[in-house]
């Protein structure tokens, strides 16, 4: 009966740090978010520019340099945007489009990119600062590093392209 009561108690102690050992999910987004930042992504948790979504999203970020903004523009999942916004690629449609159209090698490189995203990719966000990627991590890091060169060369074609023509002359952080 001692035995039965010590095991109890042992038990009783060793659950709650069960619960706290991270679930395989936990490790694989850990390593993917790890990694990704070595290769000079950031990456934050934010609410996502969805319109009924309130819940923090994972957001990846490539920075444009700052003597050289990037254009607004937001482009959304089908899943995710009403019928009546403009559609741009198979599957995904302009929430906010940009002022200029993108060269032609940019623009078919980036229709490829958006061909290849998982599922779970809502969202790709421009502004002046950086493009954001938007989506739940459902991949690996093997995966997701096969979207790096599209979105760095998605990212060094649209840099020097803001829609605000005054943002072209920033230094800085200043317009001059």
């Amino acid at each position: 009966m001692t035995w039965l009561i010590i095991l109890f108690v042992l038990m009783l102690v060793v659950s709650p740090v069960m619960w706290l050992r991270p679930s395989p999910r936990q490790r694989r987004v850990a390593d993917l978010r790890s990694e990704a930042m070595k290769t000079g992504l950031s990456i934050k948790l934010e609410a996502p520019p969805l319109h009924d979504t309130r819940t923090a999203m994972p957001a990846y970020r490539w920075h444009y340099p700052q003597e050289r903004p990037g254009p607004d523009f937001v482009l959304v999942r089908d899943s995710e945007s009403a019928d009546s916004l403009k559609p741009y690629a198979h599957g995904w449609r302009w929430r906010k489009e940009p002022l200029r159209p993108l060269p032609e090698a940019l623009e078919e490189r980036f229709r490829g990119l958006l061909s290849r995203l998982p599922r779970d990719a809502l969202v790709i966000e421009s502004n002046h600062r950086a493009l954001t990627l938007w989506w739940w991590e459902s991949q690996d890091f093997s995966r997701f590093a096969t979207y790096l060169e599209d979105f760095t060369a998605l990212r060094d074609g649209l840099a020097g392209r803001p829609d605000d023509p005054g943002m072209s002359d920033v230094s800085v952080g200043r317009r001059t």
